[in-house]
């Protein structure tokens, strides 16, 4: 470990609240992958990398959780400071101010990377004097977040903040891992700026370099992928199953009739009944039941405590803890916690017309990049037998989906539907031939 790595910090920004991510409540690096929030797993991956003290900042709803989950890392000494409104990067860098001494690295713990990241802007620190290094990544198309303008030597000459798509002024675009060898300075940019925009940290940075401070543009082209809408959480999915260690818990039973195969965990007190199928990647959290007849395939996650019933198939799916299921069909969905589907009941993922999925976030309509987008379900739902949801629905935290219906628009938090009646009853009076049923059972018996 250089000494560079061990004196820094990592300054975690965890005081924000996701405002594109309904109807997933939780917040993003509270999510969990393979058994472990993510927050967990990005301060182990900072640990790869050698760097051992963090500041963590959270706001006062996830502060207890944060403080549980950075225990758990060995070898971290971590730091926590409060902001009390989640009003942005340079809010949050203030509240921080009394941590913030040497060089720092300012991370967004909702963006998932390798420790390449890390290890790639820490030597460029090493080698350079530079007031300060931004990761900058190439991208292919539109991403809707900061682009940077840079000079021939990767200098930082200007942030353009969410531009409309085709005024991007480059394809490089601005990854929040960046490392800060003054932060008093960045502190004092801070409280010279004056916009009504939610962009008061990039435009500090801007005024660094408008003032004569270098800012050192870091190439990377590793893995990456940012949690901003629902559905970007099927990428970090992937990314962690690809990265897993095919594992079968001691504890685990499996029927010999079942067949698990690939890249497959099974955690502690997992169950797989007779004739179930596990093709990997995937994953099952402990104390999980996967039943007889099951499918579970091609990218599946599921959580803890939760049963997969008789005939279900799970395809391509994030699905959270303590969640039943009972002869559905589950595609290319989001699932969170405490969710259950009555027996019948089938998410569909595909559009006839085999278009992609546009949904709409606020007033925008956003091309999601799937044309296969499931159900995206908040904590607590309930949906009745034989129910239908459309492709890329979206239902609120503990709302209720009655039988039978065919939901082809989004629902709202702690919304109840129910089917509408159409049928009448009046008199039977049908005859029935006893001795058809009478043949056919003769027939049965050979």
């Amino acid at each position: 470990m250089r000494s560079g790595q061990s004196s820094i910090k990592a300054v975690f920004l965890c005081g924000g609240r996701g405002k594109r991510m309904f109807p997933i409540a939780e917040d993003k690096f509270l999510l969990d992958f393979l058994g472990k929030p993510l927050l967990e797993h990005q301060i182990e991956t900072a640990r790869a990398a050698g760097v051992s003290r963090f500041v963590i900042i959270t706001n006062p709803d996830n502060r207890d959780r944060i403080e549980k989950i950075a225990g758990k890392v060995p070898g971290a000494e971590v730091d926590f400071a409060l902001q009390q409104e989640s009003s942005g990067i340079a809010d949050a860098l203030k509240s921080a101010a009394p941590l913030l001494q040497g060089r720092i690295l300012v991370i967004n713990p909702n963006d998932v990377f390798s420790a390449t990241a890390y290890t790639a802007i820490l030597a460029e620190a090493e080698r350079n004097s530079a007031a300060s290094y931004v990761l900058g990544y190439r991208v292919q198309e539109y991403f809707p977040g900061g682009y940077l303008q840079v000079n021939e030597e990767n200098e930082l000459l200007h942030i353009v903040e969410k531009p409309n798509p085709g005024e991007e002024p480059s394809d490089l675009v601005n990854i929040l891992i960046h490392c800060h060898s003054s932060p008093e300075d960045l502190l004092r940019h801070i409280e010279t700026v004056q916009t009504t925009r939610d962009d008061v940290y990039e435009c500090a940075l801007d005024s660094m370099v408008k003032a004569g401070h270098k800012i050192k543009v870091v190439p990377y082209d590793d893995f990456w992928a940012p949690i901003k809408y629902p559905w970007h959480i099927f990428k970090v999915m992937e990314h962690f199953l690809d990265n897993a260690q095919p594992y079968v818990a001691p504890s685990a039973r499996i029927s010999q009739k079942a067949t698990v195969e690939g890249r497959v965990v099974l955690c502690d007190n997992v169950r797989v009944l007779e004739n179930a199928v596990i093709r990997g990647p995937a994953y099952v959290g402990a104390n999980s039941v996967i039943g007889n007849n099951v499918l579970v395939r091609d990218y599946s996650h599921i959580g803890a405590n939760s049963v997969v019933g008789y005939c279900t198939e799970v395809k391509h799916s994030y699905i959270g803890d303590n969640c039943w299921f009972h002869s559905n069909y589950v595609g290319d969905s989001i699932i969170d916690d405490d969710c259950s589907l009555g027996a019948g009941t089938v998410l569909a993922n595909f559009r006839l017309d085999e278009g992609n999925i546009h949904l709409l976030v606020g007033d925008n309509l956003v091309e999601t990049g799937y044309d296969k987008l499931g159900a995206i379900l908040g904590r607590g739902c309930r949906i009745g037998v034989n129910a239908s949801i459309m492709p890329g629905i979206r239902i609120g935290p503990g709302s209720f989906v009655g039988p039978q219906i065919c939901l082809r628009q989004d629902l709202a938090a702690d919304k109840l539907a129910l089917p509408v009646s159409r049928y009448r009853v009046s008199d039977s009076k049908i005859m029935l031939d006893e001795s058809k049923r009478r043949e056919l059972l003769d027939r049965l018996k050979g």
